[in-house]
């Protein structure tokens, strides 16, 4: 049993260390991110340092990151007396380094593209390979500290107060936070061509965000058995507005027969349904597998008969 203990212990420690790894890591491409595309091109990806850069714009003297930070601490401060436990140690050393990491990377090579590494990066007259450029960086750089069990903080915490108080979903309340900063960046900077730079620029990071934390696979199938089915009933109707199947079951070892919940839910769902069936059944058994096409309400539509699919 000592045996098993220590190896036990041993695994966590290696798991601790590598998800430390990923939120440092991660905080350092994000930075990067920021310092090389964002900022000098002027591009607003949404976020507090997207709300940054446009008053940076509005006051030079001061840096993205600054910015950042003083926007980041008391949202940080709210999150904390709201959601508690919820922000973890990591969640709050990423929100802290990423403003330090800008503010000394743009020190050292300077925020000015003619001049950056001796003008060799200027993509002045290409703004399309600055928003992919800045999309891959922004999205490796926060999945990685999702795959660290950590947020970056900022708009995630106003999104997740508009979640908990008015009833809105998380993605929409991203969705409309960020919109909000893309127009107060638009009005600002009197840009009209900001928001398709911008939405160039979140989609690509997105894209990537979904790969590094989910990897290659499309929707997901959840099989769930609980003894509290008629909360997560609710939650799966009303919450995420989706349908699922009761199928029924026996436990092998007990006999006992009940519903097993068999739900098809997108990628990004999957935390959300994970997260919340553990805070109404933490002794809950769920099973999370792939599903690679899904067809009917609420996803794909039926293929026509001569219609050509992509494999």
């Amino acid at each position: 049993m000592e045996m098993v203990s220590k190896f036990y212990d041993k695994l966590l420690a290696r798991q601790s260390l590598s998800s430390w790894f990923c939120v440092i890591l991660g905080s350092v491409i994000l930075s990067a991110g920021f310092v090389l595309f964002m900022n000098p091109y002027r591009v607003v990806p949404g976020g507090v340092y997207g709300t940054g850069i446009v008053l940076h714009a509005l006051v030079p003297s001061v840096q993205v990151g600054t910015f950042g930070l003083m926007l980041d601490i008391p949202l940080l401060l709210i999150g904390l007396k709201v959601f508690g436990r919820m922000f973890g140690v990591k969640t709050v050393c990423s929100a802290l380094l990423i403003p330090v990491l800008m503010n000394g990377m743009t020190y050292l090579i300077g925020e000015n593209p003619a001049t950056m590494f001796g003008g060799n990066m200027n993509l002045s007259q290409d703004m399309f390979l600055v928003c992919i450029f800045g999309g891959v960086f922004l999205g490796c750089g926060t999945g990685l500290i999702i795959k660290g069990h950590a947020t970056s903080g900022g708009t995630d915490i106003i999104a997740m107060l508009l979640t908990r108080y008015t009833r809105m979903r998380f993605s929409r309340a991203i969705l409309l936070v960020d919109s909000c900063i893309i127009v107060f960046g638009m009005v600002v900077l009197g840009d009209w061509r900001l928001p398709l730079y911008s939405l160039i620029t979140i989609f690509v990071s997105s894209r990537i965000i979904d790969y590094i934390i989910d990897g290659p696979s499309y929707d997901k199938l959840l099989f769930i058995i609980s003894d509290r089915q008629d909360e997560i009933r609710e939650f799966i109707l009303d919450k995420m507005d989706r349908g699922g199947t009761y199928i029924k079951s026996t436990g092998m070892y007990t006999a006992q027969q009940r519903d097993m919940i068999f739900l098809v839910v997108s990628r990004k769902e999957v935390r959300l349904v994970q997260h919340k069936i553990k805070e109404i059944d933490p002794k809950a058994f769920v099973v999370v597998t792939d599903a690679y096409e899904t067809f009917g309400e609420g996803f794909k539509q039926f293929p026509e008969k001569n219609e050509i699919q992509a494999e």
